[in-house]
């Protein structure tokens, strides 16, 4: 259900109710009735603003799969932390001479 994954995402993020409202810029009434499933077929405009400022892409509250992903599948977390490597120009060898040099520093200590 698309309100029940808005308000999983809301949550995650540490955001009221009130607050996701005002940064998206939509009622705080209708945001509501979405989450409790009184409305449950919010416009893509909505879903937009909303997963702007929850940093999730549209296709995250409807498509229902995702929510039951396979625990070896990176979480939302691991994802922004990969981007925000690459967008600081981190390449691949470089991310995983990190990793190798901690894994090596683990088995030290």
């Amino acid at each position: 259900m698309i309100g029940e994954r808005i308000q999983m995402f809301r949550k995650r993020r540490g955001l009221s109710l009130t607050e996701l409202s005002q940064r998206a810029g939509v009622a705080k009434s209708y945001l509501s009735s979405i989450e409790r499933g009184l409305q449950q077929n919010p416009s893509i405009q909505f879903l937009e603003k909303i997963g702007e400022v929850l940093h999730v892409p549209v296709e995250e509250f409807v498509n229902s799969e995702q929510q039951d992903r396979p625990a070896g599948e990176l979480d939302r977390e691991w994802e922004d932390i990969v981007r925000e490597a690459m967008k600081s120009g981190v390449s691949k060898e470089q991310f995983k001479e990190f990793l190798e040099f901690n894994k090596w520093k683990s088995n030290r200590e």
